[in-house]
């Protein structure tokens, strides 16, 4: 582990940032959550889904007058290949609802995937050419803030409280005590497995692996009875699926990139070469070099390439969204003969858990999701902001029924109304395995509120993995090299 020692601003941000949210949690100025978050469990959600209706048009013309005349840009990460066609009805049913809503505003959206999102922004905003709103991943918004790329904008700005927010998400959107942005889903995975795969490699079909050092031994004994890949190991170079996948690794056994894992965190320490760190890449490097365990292809692939694997009965297990359980059905309605009744028995036979745990019993899930942004003008396309308009529709998808629906299939809602709406009720009602993933919300752990951040999950820890599988660097290399690109990049600016 290696202390700070430059890039003290980074330190100091990152405890101002602990202060804010604290403050505003303890605010007393605040109303009490629409939730109460010490009984969270799937038994509570269920029991406050369909309590409640609200009005989206008459609660944003609230903010901007519904017959308001202006134009707006808008980018965002779109629905593409590996989501399910349910997301998709849902995205088209915002756009059409929010035009309806809004017909003299002029909105000009852009959909692009993950990695073609921020490559597109970052070029754009060197040219003056960024849109006035947009919608980024989670890791985007500290990035951007930093720089001085965004207009501050809290939930009260568009009619809603911070107390209608996790405030994990809120600590995502705040940088040097000021808040940048809203999250509009908050994202959790949990564990699906094979019950017919486990019962004929002579595992338990209904017990998941109740810890990481039990998924090495379960993916080993999969693949050496039946020859097929245990574990669905993620880890693509500069692809967003993969730190999802491998920091709840790291952290069940008590690593971390930084302390991000600590409760009050202050970033002020390197702990990627840490014993506990390498313990779980060793556990990666375990199953992917020395039993060949995980797909072959692990190293290019991406969640939507574990899909079919899974779902043609050549997967054991993996970490998965609800989402998955979607896609899977998607899929199982366009495969043909035998390949449809196959889909069809691994269908049958999927079970959801909760993540495995550490050696010493910690759980941990990346607390993911998105928030929307609007610009400082002087970076738009044209040098000026609609801001009644970039309003109106972070309005619109940070309600309680949008926030909901846009995370539907595979995420939860950003507004903690949304878990209130007769649209939950349904989608606990209609959707597999909800109730796990809503169940992991509790022990997620976002990623550093740092700038740095996008560079450390999409490009470091990656390299880190990669380098570890390919025998390009021993555990202990790797480990100590990706600490040190931290190290570098914290007390250098990097990004």
């Amino acid at each position: 582990m290696t202390r700070l020692t430059l890039g003290c601003g980074a330190i100091l941000r990152g405890t101002v940032v602990i202060a804010s949210i604290a403050s505003l949690i303890a605010a007393p100025a605040l109303a009490e959550p629409p939730v109460d978050l010490s009984k969270w469990s799937p038994e509570y959600v269920r029991s406050i889904a369909g309590t409640e209706e609200f009005d989206t048009a008459e609660a944003c013309g609230k903010v901007t007058p519904l017959d308001y005349k202006g134009r707006l840009t808008f980018w965002y990460q779109g629905v593409f290949e590996g989501d399910p066609d349910l997301l998709r009805q849902y995205y088209k049913d915002f756009f059409e609802a929010f035009r309806k809503t809004y017909p003299n505003i002029q909105l000009e959206e852009q959909a692009l995937t993950y990695n073609d999102l921020l490559d597109k922004f970052r070029t754009a905003l060197l040219g003056n050419a960024a849109p006035m709103a947009i919608r980024l991943q989670i890791l985007g918004g500290t990035e951007f803030a930093a720089k001085g790329y965004l207009e501050p904008l809290k939930p009260e700005d568009v009619g809603w409280s911070s107390e209608d927010f996790w405030p994990g998400a809120m600590k995502a959107v705040t940088w040097d005590g000021v808040t940048y942005g809203i999250p509009t889903n908050n994202e959790t995975m949990a564990f699906i497995w094979n019950a017919d795969i486990f019962k004929r490699a002579g595992l338990d079909p209904d017990k998941a692996p109740a810890t990481w050092d039990d998924v090495v031994k379960y993916s080993k004994q999969i693949h050496d009875k039946l020859g097929i890949a245990g574990y669905g190991l993620v880890a693509r170079k500069n692809a967003g699926n993969t730190p999802y996948r491998f920091m709840p690794q790291l952290w069940a056994y008590g690593g971390g990139v930084l302390d991000e894992a600590d409760p009050n965190p202050n970033y002020g320490e390197v702990r990627l070469n840490s014993e506990a760190s390498k313990r779980a890449l060793q556990a990666s490097y375990d199953m992917y070099v020395r039993d060949k365990s995980v797909p072959v292809s692990a190293l290019t692939n991406q969640q939507a390439d574990n899909q079919p694997l899974f779902l043609g009965g050549q997967l054991g297990m993996m970490i998965s969204h609800p989402s998955d359980y979607n896609v899977m059905l998607d899929l199982q309605k366009k495969a043909t003969g035998a390949d449809k009744e196959k889909a069809q028995t691994v269908i049958d036979n999927m079970r959801y858990g909760l993540i495995p745990t550490g050696p010493d019993g910690k759980r941990a899930v990346v607390f993911g999701g998105s928030n929307i942004h609007i610009l400082k003008p002087e970076y738009v396309d044209g040098g000026k902001v609609d801001v009644p308009a970039a309003k109106a529709i972070i309005c619109f998808w940070t309600s309680p029924e949008w926030s909901l629906k846009m995370a539907y299939a595979g995420s939860n809602p950003g507004n903690l109304n949304g878990f209130k709406t007769k649209w939950m009720k349904e989608r606990l009602d209609n959707i597999k395995f909800l109730d796990v993933t809503t169940s992991m919300l509790p022990y997620g752990i976002p990623f550093p509120a740092l700038p740095q951040a996008p560079e450390i999950m999409n490009i470091i820890v990656p390299d880190m993995l990669q380098n570890a599988l390919t025998g390009a660097m021993t555990v202990d290399e790797a480990a100590d090299d990706a600490a040190k690109k931290v190290e570098d990049l914290m007390g250098g600016g990097g990004l």
